[in-house]
């Protein structure tokens, strides 16, 4: 299997790896299928051959699917989110970790579901515009850097965004 066969894609609030999408797409381009749910269904049918997909989630999967025929069509597309978007910037000292466990331990508290992600890469903590660390990003907005913000701030923060 080639890499550059391998995606990634947002299905509802996870990101799920598949291999084949792109000629799944221009297969079913090709075959000149108009109607939402026949390509949404053609799509299903060639990607479930070479992917895990539960039979539970396979209506998730086929509206993931047409979004990413249209967006393959040039179809501009509203953003979608789903959840919370977190990310802890650094480069993994204390203070990094100590703003991670924090963070999962607020998301805990509250029962808040969340994609949290450090990231340690300089080049990109760089290129998000943050220029200390720890740091914290919450939907992509940053709302900590070069300090450790308090239990109860985090709560705040988290909260107002889950409601969102």
């Amino acid at each position: 299997m080639a890499t550059d066969d391998f995606v990634r894609i947002s299905l509802g609030r996870f990101q799920v790896g598949l291999t084949g999408l792109k000629e799944a797409i221009a297969e079913v381009r090709a075959s000149g299928l108009r109607s939402e749910a026949d390509i949404a269904q053609a799509l299903l049918e060639k990607l479930r051959v070479r992917n895990y997909i539960p039979a539970s989630a396979e209506e998730e999967y086929k509206k993931a699917f047409l979004r990413e025929y249209k967006k393959a069509s040039g179809e501009e597309l509203p953003e979608e989110r789903h959840g919370l978007s977190i990310r802890i910037l650094g480069p993994g000292c204390p203070n990094c970790e100590a703003l991670m466990q924090s963070v999962m331990a607020v998301l805990t508290e509250l029962n808040l579901p969340a994609a949290v992600e450090h990231v340690r890469d300089l080049n990109e903590i760089l290129a998000l515009g943050v220029w200390s660390t720890p740091a914290l990003l919450i939907n992509d907005k940053v709302m900590a850097v070069g300090r450790l913000p308090n239990r109860e701030m985090l709560k705040n923060w988290l909260m107002e965004a889950g409601a969102q």
